[in-house]
């Protein structure tokens, strides 16, 4: 009993520190989001306009064929938020804020499962609340932000379950593991991870599949029941959704190789294994360029672990061929690594954009377990140490941590948020013309002009109008979405999303008394985001 209530001081820190863990990664991923990112980027206002659609026809869809195709579930799951909150920027992207919390939670409980001790968990949960790659994502409404989640909280309960040989574990973790082919595209290559451990299972349990027979088929039988209905989309219902826009894009596509498949797979996994600790991905809606997707001291602890797995995972299974020694820690070690290239797949085996912080967000899981491995080893070797050595070591790792936090809130919440570059890949200007016709008296008519630009789906609006459309739906009086040939009848504002100085002439030639004004709804200090609109006479004033 006494031995007991030793470690319950130790639980109770850990909870709390965990609590504090939690409110600070949903605090930095709910801050001003509103207005950080400054804009609301085509592809995420797509989704609410579907979500808008599907609200309003009751017509919830397992995929939405528009914009290239997407999974359905982050979309209806949207939808719900948008009948509490609204067609906002709040609505759409509060899923992301919370999956993007909970993935935090997520990685400390397998963290803590997979090395049966809580102070990785702890590491690699603060690492994840506090990183610029998982709070970005975490603050776009893209459906790429459930894979960190489910991956998470899918491997705990399966290696929960390896341990209790509880069935209820294997249950939770294959439901929770077919749903994820509801989520995000790069999610469709995970199954491969249970095939690369399966060696390892076999090496480190003795009569593994005798032992986990019933365990395993229930596992499959779970996730093959969450995944059915998707399943049944893609292969029989509309098989051509399955490859979508990623067979043009495809190493394995001629048109992407140029004859050399070899020299185009070593280039583009090179390009995807430096983004971490050397040259990240160049686009400022993933990233913050030209950084790598790691700061310094998580980047750091990351290599340390990522090279200390793979010595270790060589050792462990020398010590298997000859000594037969079965040691579990290789299914770790074989998670750790196959979830990794895994995961790192849906980036290296395209050709477009890389290195791809996007694609590769499945990777989040074993790169902060593996930089919370190296950090735990000072940890360790403090707690090991004489007085002056453990307070030294101690110091280095929360100055390390500390650093890394301060690093990254610094680098999102300033130069992200104030960057013009940032702003404008956000499409900002689109934003801020939403920002002015609501700012119109509800009488004064509105014309919105969006031209042919883009990729046009189901609503006849091509994408880059979205943002537009989303926000202002049911939001704005007297708003008319027009064609470059409507006749304009009644005095307003004409505004095109893409201003074009040959139309804004034409226009005045039938309007003489039309006149173009420069709308600029930024602080001073800050250039971009502008535009122009023509304002419109009466229209008895027309040639």
């Amino acid at each position: 009993m006494s031995e007991r209530f030793a470690f319950r001081p130790h639980h109770i820190a850990t909870w709390i520190a965990l609590a504090v863990i939690l409110i600070l990664a949903f605090t930095v991923r709910i801050y001003h989001i509103e207005t950080i990112p400054a804009g609301l980027y085509p592809d995420e206002a797509a989704n609410g306009v579907d979500a808008i659609h599907a609200l309003e026809t009751k017509n919830f869809q397992l995929f939405y064929p528009a914009n290239f195709g997407r999974e359905g579930l982050f979309i209806n799951l949207q939808a719900f938020s948008i009948a509490i909150f609204g067609n906002t920027i709040l609505g759409l992207k509060l899923w992301s804020i919370l999956f993007g919390t909970l993935s935090v939670l997520g990685i400390y409980l397998l963290g803590r499962e997979l090395f049966h001790r809580r102070i990785i968990g702890i590491l690699a949960a603060f690492m994840l609340a506090t990183s610029y790659w998982a709070i970005n994502f975490s603050r776009i409404g893209f459906r790429a932000i459930m894979t960190t989640f489910v991956l998470t909280f899918s491997f705990y309960f399966f290696f929960r379950g390896l341990r209790t040989r509880k069935l209820r574990d294997f249950l939770l973790s294959g439901l929770l593991f077919g749903l994820g082919l509801h989520t995000y595209i790069a999610f469709r290559v995970a199954p491969l991870i249970l095939i690369i451990l399966l060696p390892a299972f076999l090496l480190s349990y003795e009569n593994f599949l005798r032992r986990f027979w019933k365990q395993g088929a229930l596992f499959l039988l779970a996730a093959f029941i969450a995944a059915a209905p998707m399943l049944y989309h893609f292969f029989i219902s509309h098989p051509e959704d399955f490859v979508s826009r990623a067979s043009h894009i495809s190493v394995f596509s001629a048109e992407a190789n140029h004859g050399d498949l070899l020299g185009t797979l070593l280039k583009t996994l090179s390009l995807s294994l430096i983004k971490y600790n050397f040259f990240g991905d160049q686009n400022w809606r993933h990233n913050y360029p030209p950084y790598p997707v790691l700061d310094p001291f998580v980047g750091t602890f990351f290599l340390a672990g990522f090279l200390f797995v793979i010595w270790r995972t060589i050792i462990l299974l020398g010590r298997r061929i000859r000594e037969g020694d079965r040691d579990t820690r290789l299914v770790t070690y074989f998670f750790l690594l196959g979830s990794f290239f895994v995961m790192l797949m849906p980036e290296f085996l395209t050709n477009e954009g890389l290195p791809h912080a996007l694609r590769s967000i499945g990777t989040q899981t074993p790169v902060f377990l593996m930089a919370a491995l190296a950090a735990s080893w000072i940890a360790r070797k403090a707690l090991s140490a004489q007085t002056g050595a453990r307070i030294a070591l101690f110091s280095l790792l929360v100055v390390a941590l500390g650093a890394s936090a301060l690093f990254n809130l610094t680098k999102y919440f300033v130069f992200f948020a104030h960057n013009e570059s940032a702003a404008a890949s956000f499409n900002e200007s689109y934003t801020n013309m939403v920002r002015y016709l609501i700012s119109l008296p509800e009488e004064t008519h509105k014309y919105v002009l969006a031209d042919e630009k883009g990729n046009s789906d189901r609503f006849r609006l091509p994408v880059f109008a979205h943002p537009v459309y989303f926000l202002t739906y049911r939001q704005v009086a007297n708003l008319e979405i027009v064609e470059p040939e409507t006749v304009l009848r009644r005095p307003g504002i004409f505004l095109m999303l893409n201003y074009k100085d040959v139309l804004a002439q034409r226009i005045q030639k039938f309007y003489p008394d039309a006149s173009i004004k420069h709308i600029d709804m930024n602080e001073p200090e800050r250039a971009g985001g502008d535009f122009n609109v023509i304002v419109l006479p009466s229209a008895e004033n027309k040639k």
